[in-house]
C-alpha cells in the first residue's frame, strides 16, 4: 500500500515538509498547532507512522495545558493528499484523553463545498469526545485574525493568493465559479450542486 517507502522516509518526509508545526498562540493565550492539508502525503503516509510521529514528536511540545488547530485545507485534493475519512477517524480515535481533552478548537481555513456538507451531515457520528463541536469553518483569512494575531502563524504563499481570488471571484465561495477541481463555499444542502458534491466524496 505505500510501495518503496519505509517507516523511516515516511517520518522524513512529514518532518522536511513542516506539515505539523506548533508556533505561537492565540488571541486566549492556547499554543496552535498548524496543519497544512496541502502538504499532507496521502498516497505514501500510513496512519500508523503517523500516529506514531505526532505521538512522539509533536504531543510533547503541546504540553499539559489548552490548545487549538489550524488546519488549511486549501487545495487539497481527494486524489492526491485527501488521507480519507476512514483514517482521519482512527487517528482521532487514537489520540490520547488528555489530548482530545486540550483540544478546545479547530480553525478550518478554506474548507470547501464537500467537506463542509460531509461534515454537516457525518461528523457528529465519526468523531467522538464533541471534536465538532470545536470546528470553526473560516472561509477567509481575515476571519482567522479574530482568533490569532498575523504575526503569531505562518500561513503559506498559496494560501494568500487563494484568498486573494476568492475576494475578486465571491461566486467562487458558494461553488458557482471555480477553476479548480473542487467546489468551494456551502450552498444549501437540497441544492443541485450539494447532490452532486455529496456524491463525489463517498
Amino acid at each position: 500500500m505505500y510501495p518503496c517507502t519505509s517507516q523511516s522516509e515516511q517520518e522524513q518526509f512529514i518532518e522536511k515538509m513542516e506539515i505539523f508545526k506548533i508556533q505561537g498562540r492565540d488571541k486566549r493565550g492556547r499554543k496552535i498547532l498548524s496543519i497544512i492539508g496541502k502538504l499532507f502525503p496521502a498516497r505514501i503516509l500510513s496512519s500508523e507512522v503517523l500516529n506514531k510521529y505526532l505521538e512522539e514528536k509533536i504531543f510533547p511540545q503541546l504540553g499539559e495545558g489548552p490548545f487549538s488547530v489550524v488546519y488549511v485545507h486549501t487545495d487539497v485534493q481527494r486524489t492526491e493528499n485527501f488521507p480519507g475519512i476512514s483514517t482521519l477517524r482512527s487517528i482521532y480515535e487514537a489520540l490520547p484523553i488528555a489530548v482530545k481533552d486540550h483540544l478546545q478548537a479547530v480553525y478550518f481555513v478554506h474548507p470547501g463545498l464537500q467537506a463542509r456538507l460531509f461534515l454537516a451531515t457525518f461528523g457528529r457520528f465519526l468523531f467522538s469526545g464533541g471534536l465538532y463541536g470545536k470546528l470553526k469553518y473560516v472561509n477567509r483569512l481575515e476571519f482567522l485574525w479574530e482568533h490569532i494575531r498575523r504575526n503569531e502563524i505562518d500561513i503559506p504563499e498559496f494560501v494568500h493568493d487563494h484568498d486573494e481570488e476568492l475576494e475578486y471571484r465571491p461566486m467562487m465561495d458558494y461553488g458557482m465559479e471555480s477553476d479548480h477541481p473542487r467546489i468551494y463555499g456551502a450552498p444549501s444542502v437540497d441544492s443541485p450542486v450539494s447532490m452532486y458534491s455529496m456524491r463525489c466524496i463517498s
